[in-house]
């Protein structure tokens, strides 16, 4: 695999030198600039200190002033003074002193200083021409990959975008800010949120869960998990179509388990009420049902829900359409649906720990560049089914394959129902689902009751105002009709209680 890498790596040198032949052009370079900086370091300690934070190898073009200018990082962080001497005894046991010429390059560059005032000049001379070369590399990258017909269009497009972005960014400088000035742009802040009215983020549709997380916000990796066939994918499907349906938010699901038709037959069953059973095709529509089908998904059939199904979907690809999603749709929230099963990097193939981290990274990653929430369902590991106590509730230390996944997560949710691992006590115990934050790195932990209809593919928060006993009037809501529940117990109904 090392062999592998380091093979891929020389493929890609680029050779500024010949591309500049072809193009009939130098590449560019800005030679007296790089040994003025060279000998005002020699000179000054005020200029050493300036050129360590503002410059980078990278920036002398020519191999010898790099080379004295590595000498001279070695030194710095060494806490060794520079001048003449010490860089040239640096050189030497380098043994690179005779490859720049000797000492008396060293003698000839202390020489060439107008003035130390002008040195920042020089450093943006130095990191502009940087930028320049950086942009003709990372163009001759791409136009190889172009060329490359086992390249894929998506991972084109995307190591595009990631090569000139990183080209640019890599010579951004980001200076060290005052505190009072990082306190204004907080209040700053504080003062928009003040002017929000209701919550910052996504919704998710249940107020309880709202009420701890504000939504969900930018940039954030929320991962969902639960063990199989606990309604992960439910949950998941409730959260999409409440944020595109309710709020009419773009949302962008991506399906690597199941095809679009299971999913949107799954959404029109939440979406009318009816049976999983008749919407499968089990249990013939009545007449009357067939009517309240095609009343109920008038609002879902506009809703700005996307989805995508492709399987083993790599985790590039998944990036490169996302970013369209959200440049063309204006998508607010990702999902995807589920985490190990989509590829990771190539070089991490056989490795699938290494590969599971390097999704979750990217994931991250994504949400935080597109400033975007991004929730990643994922698996358990088979631990939390086999642990005893705890009342069977899973802990952070069961997500599987990665510990990567929790360490870059900003928020870990988990589903779990008592009556999956045997704890329910009753008939009526079995729709009980609690949904676990255990992880809100900007908020509150907790455990939030709910209820599951599995047979209608639908989340619902409890009802503690009626009777006092809102798990048993949620479950038997379905065998009242309206004339058994007296009006002032529907005026107390939540707005967002029943999904």
């Amino acid at each position: 695999m090392a062999q592998q890498s380091a093979n891929r790596k020389k493929e890609y040198v680029v050779d500024l030198e010949s591309i500049g032949r072809e193009l009939g052009n130098v590449p560019p370079q800005a030679l007296d600039a790089e040994r003025a900086v060279l000998g005002a370091m020699l000179l000054e300690q005020t200029c050493v200190d300036q050129a360590m934070e503002e410059l980078k190898p990278g920036c002398f073009y020519d191999q010898h002033n790099r080379t004295i200018f590595e000498a001279m990082s070695s030194l710095v962080n060494e806490h060794t003074s520079i001048d003449t001497i010490t860089v040239s005894a640096k050189l030497k046991e380098m043994n690179r002193l005779e490859e720049i010429g000797g000492p008396v390059v060293l003698a000839n560059l202390s020489e060439m200083v107008g003035s130390a005032a002008h040195i920042e000049y020089y450093f943006k001379i130095l990191k502009q021409k940087n930028i320049q070369r950086d942009l003709i590399t990372a163009s001759t990258l791409i136009l190889r990959d172009a060329y490359d017909d086992s390249v894929s269009m998506d991972d084109l497009i995307d190591k595009a975008q990631t090569k000139v972005y990183e080209a640019i960014q890599s010579n951004v400088r980001r200076d060290v800010q005052e505190i009072g000035s990082v306190i204004n742009q907080a209040m700053g802040k504080i003062q928009e949120m003040q002017s929000i009215v209701g919550i910052s983020g996504v919704p998710s549709g249940y107020a309880s869960i709202d009420k701890v997380t504000n939504g969900w916000q930018k940039s954030d990796l929320i991962i969902l998990a639960a063990r199989p066939s606990v309604g992960k994918t439910a949950f998941a499907l409730n959260l999409a179509r409440n944020a595109a349906v309710d709020h009419n938010m773009p949302v962008a699901f991506f399906s690597l388990e199941m095809s679009s038709l299971q999913l949107c037959m799954r959404l029109m069953t939440t979406e009318s009420g009816l049976g999983a059973d008749k919407i499968k095709g089990g249990t013939k529509l009545e007449d009357d049902e067939w009517t309240l089908l095609e009343q109920s998904l008038k609002d879902l059939a506009k809703a700005p829900l996307y989805i995508d199904e492709t399987p083993g979907l790599p985790i590039m690809e998944f990036r490169t359409k996302v970013k369209s999603l959200v440049k063309q749709k204006g998508v607010r929230l990702v999902i995807v649906d589920y985490l190990q099963l989509m590829q990771g990097p190539v070089e991490y193939k056989g490795m699938r720990e290494q590969e599971v981290a390097a999704i979750s990274r990217t994931l991250k990653a994504t949400a935080k560049e597109l400033e975007v929430p991004i929730i990643a369902l994922s698996q358990l590991s088979r631990q939390a089914v086999q642990r005893q106590g705890g009342s069977g509730k899973p802990v952070l230390s069961d997500l599987r394959e990665s510990g990567s996944i929790e360490q870059d997560a900003d928020m870990v949710i988990f589903i779990h129902r008592p009556d999956y691992v045997g704890l329910s006590e009753n008939e009526g115990d079995k729709e009980r689902t609690q949904i676990i934050i255990a992880k809100h790195r900007n908020g509150e932990t907790c455990d939030i009751d709910m209820i599951f209809k599995s047979e209608k593919v639908k989340f619902m928060e409890v009802t503690d105002t009626l009777y006092g006993n809102g798990v048993e009037i949620a479950s038997g809501m379905n065998s009242m009709s309206a004339d058994d529940i007296p009006s002032m117990m529907v005026d107390d109904i939540p707005v967002n209680s029943a999904f």
